[in-house]
């Protein structure tokens, strides 16, 4: 009897389950994977909003690090954030074309540059409370988190 196994994930993207634009992204993202790859995706995705969010599952990215820009971690542990994380999902699904420009000399410091300016407003964009609030209510996880910050 032979069984076979679903190869480990070539990126692991870690998103915001509160925030409606991030579910319709990786509602997106796993779709497409799931047509090209079937049962052996590229993909996997983790809710850093669920309850039992642990960062040491997770390259040790903080509740608040997660929340405050996008990070995914590829096979080998590195973790990748902003912009980084949408060129190297979009090339998995196969639509790398869309985001190779934002990888070129000048494109690169302008896409991240405009990508940081997104995640500082992305919070109150999508009418939710601000980090530092969030990072409140999980507790001492999220004041931990919170002392690390200048």
């Amino acid at each position: 009897m032979s069984t076979t196994t679903a190869a480990a994930p070539q990126l692991t993207l870690l998103y915001d389950g509160a925030c409606p634009l991030c579910l319709r992204e990786v509602r997106f993202l796993r779709q497409r994977d799931t047509r090209l790859h079937g049962a052996a995706p590229r993909l996997a995705f983790v809710d850093v909003d669920a309850a039992d969010y642990n960062p040491a599952d997770h390259g040790g990215i903080s509740y608040r690090d997660a929340m405050g820009r996008i990070h995914a971690l590829d096979a080998h542990g590195r973790v990748l954030t902003d912009v980084a994380v949408f060129r190297a999902a979009y090339r998995l699904i196969g639509l790398g074309w869309l985001y190779a420009p934002s990888g070129w000399p000048g494109l690169r410091q302008l896409s991240d540059g405009l990508y940081g300016l997104w995640a500082r407003w992305r919070l109150a964009v999508t009418g939710r409370p601000s980090l530092d609030q969030l990072c409140s209510c999980r507790g001492s996880a999220g004041s931990e988190a919170m002392q690390d910050q200048p």
